[in-house]
């Protein structure tokens, strides 16, 4: 089993695809598309791996924290999701995104995954509940309910942002928020990250 390489980011592809050279042999990696603006070629890159082995193919993965590879291996240990999906989830979503995403029921948010319809949104979060280590949150210490989410997005929506956008605002608040803001100040926080020009 090859659970990690280091070396020398020889090319990479549009596709996802990066060749990593390890002691002068070059090692094919899939890798989430988000991880593909930090590999760039003559880097050096330490990359968390996955070996997915099949009856015609062994494919090695390739993720940037140890997060995104046990969560890449959660997500394949579920019923219909297998790599290929896998590695597409991760590229739309962060592992605490997609964490947040279950823990709130967000069905629109699974389902910006190609290959993700609602009916498969639903059946993934039903799954995932059980895998993904999803945190409690303590109602009564006044922390944001899985409702103060939805009624964010709703908002959002409702002005007239895309799901893309809605989905960027929201996965921005899941790296700054600490967990404790009501509606209006997560409503407040998301507006800032969408007026921000990309």
């Amino acid at each position: 089993m090859i659970g990690s390489l280091r070396g020398t980011v020889l090319e990479r592809t549009a596709g996802g695809e990066v060749l990593l050279e390890v002691g002068g042999v070059g090692y094919r990696v899939l890798v989430p598309t988000g991880a593909l603006a930090g590999l760039h070629p003559a880097d050096h890159a330490f990359v968390f791996t996955h070996l997915h082995v099949r009856e015609d193919a062994m494919v090695l993965y390739a993720f940037p924290t140890r997060d995104e590879r046990d969560t890449f291996e959660v997500l394949i240990a579920t019923t219909g999701v297998g790599p290929k999906l896998a590695l597409a989830m991760l590229s739309v979503h962060s592992p605490s995104a997609l964490r947040r995403a279950v823990l709130d029921d967000d069905k629109a948010s699974l389902s910006l995954v190609p290959g993700v319809g609602p009916r498969t949104a639903a059946r993934l979060l039903v799954e995932l509940k059980s895998r993904l280590a999803v945190p409690d949150l303590d109602l009564t210490s006044g922390d944001a309910s899985p409702s103060a989410r939805a009624e964010v997005r709703a908002a959002l929506t409702g002005l007239g942002y895309g799901p893309d956008e809605v989905s960027v605002a929201l996965g921005a608040l899941d790296d700054d928020d600490d967990g404790s803001a009501d509606v209006e100040t997560l409503l407040r926080g998301a507006l800032k990250v969408l007026a921000v020009p990309r």
